[in-house]
């Protein structure tokens, strides 16, 4: 309320010791200006001014004394005192001299002598107002009052000290409309969305409603809550009463939890639902904060059941490949359905409890049944999904022993399998290749599967002691060897790199060499490689792999080849071949190191005169040169060309050195019986049989067998056929190629074993001569260390009593595991 008092202005005033005063009075909202009053020194001048604010109870007076003017005064005022329509009045008074101003001020502020009251019923009727304005929010219905006239009244009975009343009163209204809004849905309709539909719509307008609540009493909210530490804010209040009253209708909850579980099986089987009503219910849980005890429990419950049926029927159902996308495609539904409605507090353990009842427990199953069919169809995606399924459950390292057992097991076929021998190397190639692929794309380089393929190779290719290692051999020699058409240089090097993987899998290296040496020797003395420098490639390789200990020999076999041609050069320039080489007749010859070449054994062979004449005088001319050495001569890796003169042209034939010495007893006479052929050139029979046979039973038929047949038999004869012809001028008569018989096989390793000996006795004295002293155990772990082929202990032990026997250890006299280097 304002009080508007009349303006009024006054001015008195009187000489000399008389005091002057002037009194001014307004409102608050007249305009005031400024007042300046002179007083003689001998006077007190007071000036009042009394300021009233239009609400009355605020009025305040300020009261300003001046002492200490002296002598003559003027005075001057203006006051201006305007309110409501009313008019101004100055006051000039003429001035005397003024003296400087004495200090010196006191200011009083005096209050006014009656306090305001509130009406005696001002909280109740400010309170109805409240209570009518929330029933109304309550009833969805228009609220009489403007929202900032209810703010206000709020204010006003937190302002004087009626807040809690108000909270509490505020807290019972709420409490019965939630009461009664509750149990309101008890016993609705049976259809669980209809009732879900209801129990949503119960929870927007309770939000709604306390939002708007707690609008209006949004000033209770900022000072009595906050300054009350056991008052909730409106807000909590409200999902405190709904979370209370929702517990008290146990009828209710569980409805609603059991909906939402239904609802939520519905989509798991392929059906719509309405998730938006799932979102905003499970939001209703999370913000009454009961969400884990009163929906996750029972979800993630049902979720097992559902998953360990589901899991068990598809695995009877479904092959693995199937299963697998199936449960891929589940465990993606899972985390969609986490981002969709689901608590974020939810996705642990839910997609927790579906990895253990789809995977977890099947996952012996899974390898069982569909594994080693994965692997053998080279399904690489179907594996990654295995991967990356089962690393999700720890079940990484089944998966690696079921990839080391099938790789052995898919192997002891083809290894074990003697008629499977011409196909091992090309089948491990090709598995190998594949087991990388799977290992890149599907296994994701994991590092421990590499050493799982690693292992299963060398154990695989070691299930044969030896013969792995001389297929691969054997193999290496069929792409080195001329005549391997359709493979570039570059093909060739892949290949050779492949094979080098393999030969790391094998334990006895040596087997290798010397079965590799047999063939390289070969290819080298029959001009059959394809590529030197393939050859010196692949030197090259196995120098870096195994050293050049490894490597040695074969080096030195290139080096004799390079010196033959060298030496065939200087003899064709000598004087000996120029005066005593017999004419038509060109030889070139090659001179091996003994300890480089693999050993051949000797075969006789009477050759033809204008041959022997011409190793003589090649012995001659490379004695002469090389004083202390000793040659001799290897008939059987010989070979020739002959110019043959037929009825219908000339020819040339490419033969070996036999089938040349046999070709040439044609030259004088027309028919010859087995047995004059084999007196005249003084050949081993069954090499005899083979030459003949190639001669006379294979493509090229330069000889005709009487009679005919395919076997060579003692009664038979022979007769050159002049009748012969072919479309090239040079012929290629290849030999009947004998396969290596076991004998041979068993010469090779058991050559092979003996040079293991030779090592192992020198790595025993070699390791004594250092020690001098050492014991039985120690002995045997340093030959462990130092020899590289597989060998046993018992072995080791046979090695070292026999250099006792020989006297180069003796056993120590007190104690008999100890043995002591004799110089």
């Amino acid at each position: 309320m304002s009080h508007l008092k009349r303006p009024s202005s006054s001015v008195n005033s009187t000489d000399g010791g008389q005091a002057s005063s002037t009194m001014i009075t307004g409102n608050k909202k007249s305009k005031q200006q400024p007042l300046a009053e002179a007083l003689d020194g001998k006077q007190n001048g007071t000036q009042l001014f009394n300021v009233e604010d239009e609400n009355g109870p605020d009025d305040m007076v300020l009261d300003v004394k001046t002492e200490g003017l002296g002598g003559e005064s003027a005075l001057q005022a203006m006051a201006l005192v305007g309110g409501g329509g009313g008019s101004g009045t100055a006051a000039n008074l003429s001035r005397k001299k003024a003296t400087p101003p004495q200090p010196g001020k006191r200011l009083v502020i005096k209050p006014f002598k009656d306090k305001p009251k509130l009406p005696t019923n001002f909280e109740e009727v400010t309170w109805s107002k409240i209570k009518e304005a929330v029933t109304a929010i309550h009833l969805k219905q228009p609220v009489s009052c403007s929202l900032e006239e209810l703010y206000r009244a709020v204010e006003d009975l937190c302002l004087h000290k009626m807040a809690g009343s108000l909270y509490r009163r505020l807290q019972q209204e709420c409490e019965t409309h939630v009461t009664v809004k509750l149990q309101s849905l008890v016993g609705q309709s049976p259809d669980a969305i209809v009732f879900l539909s209801h129990v949503e719509k119960s929870w927007q307008d309770h939000c709604d409603q306390m939002l708007m609540i707690r609008s209006i009493a949004l000033y209770l909210d900022r000072t009595y809550v906050i300054q009350n530490s056991n008052a909730r804010s409106l807000w909590d209040m409200g999902l405190q009463l709904f979370r209370k009253h929702l517990s008290a209708c146990p009828e209710v909850e569980q409805k609603t939890v059991l909906g939402l579980l239904r609802l939520i099986e519905k989509e798991r089987m392929g059906e719509t639902v309405d998730r938006t009503l799932l979102k905003h219910l499970l939001r209703m849980f999370s913000a009454l904060g009961i969400y884990i005890e009163t929906f996750e429990k029972p979800f993630v419950e049902c979720t097992a059941d559902f998953y360990a049926t589901e899991g068990t029927r598809f695995m009877q159902q479904t092959d693995v490949p199937d299963y697998l996308k199936h449960v891929e495609g589940r465990l993606h539904e899972e985390h969609e359905r986490c981002l969709l409605y689901l608590d974020a507090s939810t996705r642990k353990p839910l997609i927790a409890t579906a990895e253990k009842q789809l995977l977890e427990r099947h996952t012996t199953a899974i390898l069982d049944k569909g594994f080693s069919l994965l692997m053998d169809a080279n399904r690489v995606s179907d594996l990654q999904r295995m991967y990356l399924l089962f690393s999700r459950v720890g079940a990484v390292e089944l998966l690696r022993q079921s990839l080391s057992a099938f790789i052995k097991a898919a192997g002891h076929d083809v290894v074990m399998d003697e008629e499977k021998d011409k196909d091992m190397v090309p089948w491990l190639l090709d598995f190998k290749a594949r087991l990388d692929t799977v290992w890149e794309e599907s296994f994701f380089k994991n590092e421990s599967f590499a050493n799982t393929i690693k292992d299963a190779f060398e154990h695989l290719i070691n299930l044969r002691q030896n013969r792995p290692a001389e297929l691969i051999a054997k193999f290496i020699d069929g792409k080195l060897r001329a005549g391997n058409k359709g493979t570039s240089e570059e093909e060739l090097e892949n290949t050779l790199d492949k094979v080098l993987i393999l030969f790391r899998f094998i334990q006895g290296k040596d087997v290798f060499e010397a079965f590799y040496k047999k063939d390289l020797a070969k290819r080298l003395l029959l001009g059959k490689s394809a590529s030197i420098d393939a050859e010196k490639s692949m030197i090259t390789k196995l120098k870096t792999e195994c050293g050049s200990q490894f490597t040695n020999k074969l080096e030195g076999m290139f080096k004799d080849i390079e010196l033959s041609r060298e030496i065939n050069e200087s003899f064709k320039q000598s004087s000996q071949a120029r005066a005593k080489l017999p004419s038509g007749i060109e030889m070139s010859v090659h001179v091996l190191t003994t300890g480089y070449w693999p050993t051949y054994p000797p075969m006789d062979v009477m050759l033809p005169h204008e041959l022997n004449v011409y190793q003589d005088i090649f012995k001659e001319f490379y004695l002469s040169k090389h004083s202390g050495r000793r040659l001799m001569w290897q008939n059987s890796l010989g070979h020739c060309v002959l110019k043959a003169d037929f009825a219908k042209g000339k020819k040339e034939l490419s033969v070996s050195l036999f089938q040349t010495v046999v070709l040439m007893l044609f030259n004088d006479a027309h028919r010859l019986s087995l047995q004059e052929i084999k007196d005249t050139t003084a050949i081993e029979d069954k090499e005899l049989r083979r030459t003949l046979q190639s001669l006379a039973c294979g493509k090229v038929r330069v000889l005709t067998k009487i009679p005919k047949g395919r076997e060579v038999e003692d009664d038979d004869s022979f007769v050159f056929n002049d009748d012969f012809t072919a479309p090239l001028f040079r012929i290629k008569v290849n030999a009947i190629q004998l396969k290596e018989t076991v004998e041979e096989n068993t010469s090779t390793t058991e050559r092979v074993f003996q040079d293991r000996q030779y090592q192992i006795d020198a790595a025993i004295v070699r390791i004594m001569k250092t020690r001098k002293v050492l014991s039985h155990t120690l002995l045997i772990t340093e030959l462990f260390q130092q020899l590289k082929f597989p060998i046993k202990p018992a072995d080791l032990k046979k090695r070292i009593e026999s250099l006792i026997d020989r006297e180069y250890l003796e056993r120590d006299k007190s104690n008999p595991q100890i043995y002591n280097y004799l110089a």
